[in-house]
């Protein structure tokens, strides 16, 4: 009897212990690695990686102004916790709700001068967060290995 290659076994079977493993290292490597950023990124700016993705979205938009929903889409967030996260941070001061010119069901996101500010105080030290515990932690080999595997990943999920 001949052992069954890694792809036959994968359709068949549960993963193995090797690749239990491997997966949970992983996943709570991800994890610890982004709980660390958001912590740094709120002591040293006061915005949540929420706040940040927002901000980051925005600012790249045309006219630094997003319809609601394509801003869910590109975030890739539920419109309903969008909605709520907005809230808040227009409150804050952080962005600007108005009535969608084309759509009166919808409503445009704008990024406020207050938003930008604090998105750029922001991006330096969350650069340097990111360098610091991603970046300098691998060898430009493991680092490209690390970009390959996430296309991998993210081909085989269709996104």
């Amino acid at each position: 009897m001949t052992e069954d290659t890694p792809r036959q076994r994968r359709g068949r079977q549960l993963p193995t212990t090797d690749e239990l493993r491997i997966w949970r290292d992983y996943i709570e490597t991800a994890e610890a690695l982004r709980s660390e950023l958001a912590v740094r990124l709120q002591s040293e700016s006061a915005l949540s990686p929420g706040d940040y993705a927002v901000l980051l979205a925005l600012s790249e938009a045309e006219g630094q102004r997003m319809r609601s929903s394509d801003l869910a889409a590109n975030i890739d967030w539920e419109r309903s916790r969008l909605s709520h996260h907005l809230g808040r941070m227009e409150r804050r001061g952080l962005i600007r709700r108005e009535a969608c010119a084309t759509d009166s069901r919808g409503a445009e996101i704008i990024l406020a001068t207050t938003g930008m500010t604090a998105f750029r105080q922001a991006t330096v030290p969350h650069l340097r967060a990111v360098r610091e515990l991603f970046v300098d932690a691998l060898t430009p080999d493991q680092l490209a290995a690390a970009g390959e595997v996430a296309a991998k990943l993210r081909a085989h999920l269709g996104s």
